[in-house]
């Protein structure tokens, strides 16, 4: 396999687009995708016309609009190349066809801003991001909209992001005469996930219906030894990566590292960055690919944050950065950051930024199932604080406390051998346990989860900079002595905002009463989380950046609670089947027949009888009628659950979700001491160790 010619074969890339459109609407189209110019509509049939051909000749009979409703899937709606010409059918895409489409939109999320009966919207053609082939069919990357104008998906808002960070960066550069045509952030979202035996997840109807194991006793051996870890891959798993590389290079999407991660059967993906555009349409096409490639090898692929409890879970590290169209990365310190005072007053903007909407960052990846994984000991802590490393830590440290920096002199690592090579020690360190922690020449946001749309951190990320680079000109713009009024305006952001920075352990049992202590927001839950984006200063910035109406804001807020109330309660109404049906009855049975072996034996001999079969049946027997009590717990607190997304949220947050911890923390008890004959789904050990 030639890697080169394989890459992108599947797309309608710029070399494509070079050798098959005429060279000014090539030209044309290149102004829109590198410059961000407005697509000029003249142009559309005949790049209809050679997307078309070009598509044909990959076996391509369709084609679809793609697009990100407000689910954290995608969305497809095939239509066929065939019109009626006559007695005869002939292969057609129009410009029409191509720019916009009309999917009906009275099914999909809104939020409340639209009535069920508005069916109409319109998908509109995205030409950022290119054109592929799958399966048969030309998928056109698309966003959605509503009849009244209200974007229904995550892809418009991103670029509308993007296109106020680009704004406000350029007026940023012009302050230190730096002209740029663009500046576009570029994201690389490393994805966590597990693999398990088709079979085996096909007999765990919680697997199945929530994505997540709602029992398991953990198995003898987890991830204590630390030895899967970067291990060696196991033949299955190292030919699903093998078949996955492949299939996503033909999709132009830049999979690089693959390794097992820290628990037993879980792994992880990381790309190379990107256009968050593009970043955002390449990741949820590599999800769905994982999936449908995981088939093939008879395995089952788990995104869910968090499968399995008492291992870790798996998340989505969000590596976050500014360039110019010339290659200028603008969180690039330099090698003396200290005297860099366009790269300062950028970090102090990022931090204020930070600081200032933390409530909403943590909001934006708020979810059911990544309420299980924040805190624990693969994931930061749902407290949100920056970690700026040791020199950088030091240069702001210095500001804040009015003393002079003195740089640490550079010492080059070695391991004192002869023979080994002398290798650069980089200037800060990484902190797994920050949630937005600084790493070189980008910020890494790590809080996302697994199963999570990239678009959304990143929508959030790239406003909030917007804002801060937006508030920076306005005070700086027209100083007559600029340089003294960049550093007395970044001392004071870090002096303002210092309480966000944090270059400590985010898992010591000292930082949540320092957090507090702090005035930083902690919010646990989902159902605590998300009412953040219904507060004014949090609309307000959405709004002054035009990235969404109020309405737009609102309505997200809404879905991301009414999708947690949704959640919980598939997974407590699947957890009540099987506890009554599954879990109960299974125990009764074994104590059954524990019952009859004591029997028997008294039959023999009273000596014969055994004290510990007894003292087991007894102990199951109190267990089990505590299990039933617990479920019935749970589903009269299930029935009261009120109306109203914040009232529901908060009463599954904090009523619910604790009634299924204590029917699980039983049942796992008891699977313990229960026959594994008896017992009626496979166990963690079967989950965990069943791929060879």
């Amino acid at each position: 396999m030639n890697v080169t010619e394989l890459f992108g074969c599947n797309v309608f890339n710029d070399e494509v687009m070079k050798n098959s459109l005429p060279k000014e609407v090539y030209k044309s189209l290149r102004r829109t995708i590198e410059e961000g110019a407005p697509l000029d509509p003249g142009i559309a049939s005949a790049v209809a016309n050679a997307m078309k051909d070009w598509a044909v000749s990959k076996g391509a009979t369709h084609y679809t609009h793609w697009f990100q409703p407000l689910t954290n899937l995608t969305a497809e709606k095939h239509d066929c190349f065939i019109e009626p010409d006559g007695d005869r059918a002939i292969l057609r895409l129009t410009g029409r066809s191509l720019i916009v489409g009309e999917p009906d939109a009275s099914s999909f999320p809104s939020g409340g801003t639209r009535a069920t009966s508005a069916a109409r919207g319109y998908t509109a053609w995205d030409p950022t991001s290119p054109a592929f082939v799958k399966e048969g069919t030309l998928y056109i990357p698309t966003i959605f909209v509503s009849y009244t104008g209200e974007t229904l998906d995550k892809k418009a808002p991103l670029l509308k992001s993007m296109t106020a960070l680009d704004t406000q960066a350029k007026r940023l550069l012009k302050l230190f005469g730096i002209e740029a045509r663009r500046v576009a952030t570029t994201v690389g979202p490393e994805q966590e996930y597990f693999l398990i035996d088709e079979d085996v997840y096909e007999q765990r109807k919680d697997l199945v219906l929530t994505g997540r194991t709602l029992f398991g006793a953990p198995p003898a051996r987890g991830q204590e030894l630390e030895d899967h870890y970067f291990g060696v891959l196991k033949g299955r798993v190292a030919e699903f990566m093998r078949d996955l590389d492949e299939t996503l290079w033909s999709y132009g999407i830049f999979s690089k590292t693959k390794h097992n991660e820290v628990a037993p059967a879980q792994h992880e993906l990381a790309p190379v960055f990107t256009t968050t555009n593009i970043a955002v349409d390449s990741n949820q096409l590599t999800m769905e690919l994982m999936k449908k490639i995981a088939k093939k090898h008879h395995l089952v692929c788990l995104l869910h944050e968090k499968p399995f409890e008492g291992i870790n879970g798996s998340g989505k590290h969000n590596n976050w950065s500014l360039s110019t169209d010339t290659g200028l990365n603008l969180l690039d310190p330099g090698e003396n950051p200290e005297t860099n005072a366009r790269f300062m007053l950028i970090l102090a903007c990022v931090i204020a930024a930070v600081d200032d909407y933390q409530g909403i960052l943590r909001a934006c990846v708020a979810s059911a199932g990544n309420d299980h994984r924040l805190g624990a000991n693969e994931a930061p802590p749902a407290i949100i604080s920056v970690y700026l490393g040791d020199q950088l830590g030091a240069i702001v440290d210095s500001i804040i406390m009015g003393r002079t920096y003195v740089p640490k002199k550079a010492v080059p690592g070695s391991i004192g051998v002869p023979s080994s090579p002398i290798f650069p020690i980089d200037t800060t360190d990484r902190n797994r346990t920050s949630p937005f922690a600084f790493t070189g020449n980008k910020f890494e946001f790590r809080m996302l989860g697994s199963q999570a749309s990239v678009a959304d951190p990143n929508i959030v990320l790239n406003t909030i900079a917007a804002q801060a680079f937006s508030d920076a000109v306005d005070a700086l713009e027209g100083a007559k002595d600029f340089p003294a009024a960049c550093k007395k305006y970044t001392e004071q952001l870090l002096k303002s905002h210092a309480r966000i920075i944090f270059n400590y352990n985010g898992y010591g049992p000292d930082w949540e009463p320092e957090a507090e202590r702090r005035g930083l927001l902690n919010n646990k839950t989902t159902a605590d989380a998300v009412p953040e984006f219904f507060k004014p200063e949090n609309v307000g910035v959405f709004v002054r950046q035009g990235v969404y109406t109020e309405k737009e804001v609102f309505a997200r807020a809404n879905i991301a609670l009414e999708n947690y109330t949704k959640s919980i309660r598939i997974e407590a109404l699947t957890m009540i089947e099987m506890a009554r049906r599954d879990i109960w009855p299974a125990v009764n049975g074994y104590v059954a027949e524990l019952c009859s072996v004591i029997s028997a034996k008294r039959a023999v001999s009273e000596k014969l009888t055994s004290s510990a079969d007894m003292v087991l049946a007894e102990t199951l027997t109190t267990l089990n009628d505590s299990f039933l009590t617990a479920v019935e717990k749970l589903e009269k607190d299930l029935s009261e659950v009120p109306a109203g997304e914040v009232p529901a949220s908060l009463a599954m947050a904090h009523t619910v979700v604790p009634d299924m911890g204590e029917v699980r923390r039983i049942a796992d008890e008891m699977e313990k001491l229960t026959s594994s004959d008896y017992w009626p789904f496979p166990t963690y050990y079967e989950l965990l160790y069943s791929v060879k």
